[in-house]
């Protein structure tokens, strides 16, 4: 986090002053709010290119839709269907009696993941937990991690002992399904236990101005391998990964994916790459938008996913798992007992 977060601040600031030009002030009634809305998104999002969305068009589909008769609850509604048309799960409008969120990104895929049958199936419900992770060992000596979300944060003295635990394992499967994000400080701890060298592992682009292609070259980003005396793990890793693995989450999936002895199997990730910025319209209603990009370490926009290392997606069985089989692990299973896989330190 502490090699990423200046370019946090830089985000924080390009969207506060992007970019030096005459600001608007809206009313604050139905129109006035609208158009604070659809403003801010305008000159602050950072995905229209990526995603093929020609805003004006949306701005002309929706504007009709705003009077100034219209109640809270009815202009609630008509903004949240014009920020649906972003498909991003990192952006909402927020008012004192609700949310907007979008969850096609997620709706439309298979679940890839019940907690109750790897609990029940593969530990018998004899499992640890600390810091969001449940772990133990499979019964083929393969450790086994599962991190519910990155908004628990992640102790180094936590990790060691879970790491240490698991130590005499062939293999770790580090599974992230159904994580939907959460600190990104998260990801560099974590990250910091895989790697022996300082370690590129990804870019950040800020907006420069209010045009739709208005970004600062890509800045790198590295992360650092754990401290002196901390445990590290050098041995297979298998990651696993559903639909509903977003945004920090996915980004974790990503920096994985290219680090040598790391598989991803599963369904491709969620996405969620962009970096949330908070304003607030006239009325007071808060608006979470994607405002910077972040890029794998070659460079490659995953806000639409991660996709699973090549020959490894797998969707769960249905008629597996009433029988008592995660067909995720058991792929990840077969896949370290082939012994093909490698150590995950550059050699």
């Amino acid at each position: 986090m502490k090699k990423l977060f200046p370019y946090i601040l830089m985000c924080v600031a390009a969207v506060l002053t992007t970019a030096c030009h005459e600001v608007k002030e809206h009313a604050d009634n139905p129109r006035g709010n609208f158009e604070a809305l659809w403003t801010a998104l305008d000159e602050h999002y950072c995905f229209f290119e990526e995603k093929g969305i020609d805003w004006n068009a949306v701005h002309a589909k929706y504007r009709p839709r705003i009077s100034d008769e219209m109640s809270d609850e009815e202009l609630f509604i008509v903004c949240s269907d014009m920020i649906d048309e972003l498909r991003d799960g990192h952006t909402n409008l927020s008012t004192p009696f609700a949310t907007s969120y979008y969850r096609k990104w997620w709706s439309d895929y298979p679940q890839n993941y019940s907690a109750r049958l790897v609990e029940q199936s593969y530990f018998n419900f004899n499992y640890r937990s600390t810091c969001g992770m449940d772990y133990g060992f499979l019964s083929e000596n393969i450790g086994y991690i599962h991190y519910s979300s990155f908004s628990y944060t992640v102790g180094e003295g936590n990790l060691d002992n879970v790491l240490y635990y698991l130590r005499t394992a062939q293999a770790l499967i580090f599974d992230v399904r159904d994580n939907g994000g959460g600190d990104m400080s998260n990801v560099e701890t974590l990250v910091a236990r895989f790697i022996s060298r300082p370690t590129l592992v990804g870019y950040i682009s800020h907006k420069t101005g209010p045009g739709h292609s208005d970004f600062s070259e890509p800045r790198p980003y590295t992360y650092n391998p754990a401290g002196q005396g901390r445990v590290r793990w050098g041995k297979p890793v298998v990651v696993l990964t559903n639909r509903s693995t977003f945004s920090a989450a996915n980004n974790f999936v990503s920096v994985m994916k290219l680090l040598p002895g790391v598989t991803i199997v599963g369904a491709t990730t969620g996405g969620g790459s962009g970096m949330p910025f908070n304003s607030e319209l006239p009325n007071g209603w808060g608006v979470r938008f994607s405002a910077c990009s972040v890029l794998d370490a070659e460079g490659n926009t995953t806000e639409h996913g991660v996709t699973p290392s090549a020959g490894c997606a797998v969707d769960m069985d249905p008629q597996a798992a009433l029988d008592g089989h995660d067909t995720i692990i058991d792929f990840a299973v077969d896949l370290i007992q082939s012994g093909t896989l490698t150590s995950t330190f550059d050699r």
